[in-house]
């Protein structure tokens, strides 16, 4: 299966307009938003865990980062409230689920395959200090990539300019983008060669950036 897989092009999903679609396990749903592969895949998707559900257990081959957007995600490693941002390199295994139901966001295979970095972090609080409305976080950096979180303040301007592309989602409120407005669930990827300029709106916006990443995306090698 191939979703959103010419990386050359800009993509604007509106997740919450999409359909959700049932996984492979009872009560976990998802909505997928690019895809390069079947149950095996590199995968960008928001997952929702239904009251009391549970994925198997396994193993992350290619490593998975995730983060939770609402209710409390679980696994024998602990309990991730909203907020958390969670990194799960290749090697390591759990066997998910939620007691009260929630809410993912999730990239599969898209780690290098040597990477043994993982950690959790509150993404408000490792924000900085406003500068011309805006407060960021970077929450990851190595060779490949850089994974930052910014609060914009209603009419602050993020402006990111980066090689390798920009991908971000919405994680509250909502902020316009070349014309269109993107709300809570919005997910935006944009090539190598166009930077962003976001604006926030209302009453400003959260949002998760990944920049970098894009010439190394491919097929899960299995």
């Amino acid at each position: 299966m191939e979703l959103n897989s010419d990386f050359s092009q800009r993509v604007l999903v509106h997740s919450r307009e999409e359909p959700w679609q049932a996984s492979p396990m009872p009560g976990v749903d998802r909505r997928m938003l690019d895809r390069i592969g079947d149950e095996v895949a590199r995968a960008t998707t928001i997952v929702r865990y239904a009251p009391g559900s549970k994925f198997s257990a396994h193993t992350h081959t290619g490593g998975e980062e995730f983060i939770v957007l609402d209710g409390v995600f679980q696994d024998e490693h602990g309990d991730f409230p909203t907020g958390t941002y969670v990194r799960n390199p290749p090697t390591t295994s759990h066997t998910p689920g939620s007691d009260e139901g929630c809410t993912i966001f999730v990239k599969l295979w898209q780690f290098d395959m040597e990477d043994r970095n993982q950690f959790r972090k509150d993404m408000a609080e490792q924000l900085g200090t406003k500068v011309d409305g805006v407060a960021s976080a970077e929450l990851h950096r190595d060779g490949r990539e850089v994974v930052s979180y910014h609060a914009i303040d209603a009419g602050a301007t993020l402006s990111v300019s980066a090689e390798g592309g920009i991908e971000l989602l919405v994680i509250d409120g909502n902020l316009s983008e070349s014309g269109d407005i993107l709300q809570k669930g919005s997910w935006l990827r944009l090539p190598e060669g166009q930077d962003l300029k976001a604006v926030g709106q209302d009453s400003g916006a959260k949002v998760w950036i990944k920049t970098g990443h894009l010439p190394f995306a491919k097929a899960p090698k299995v």
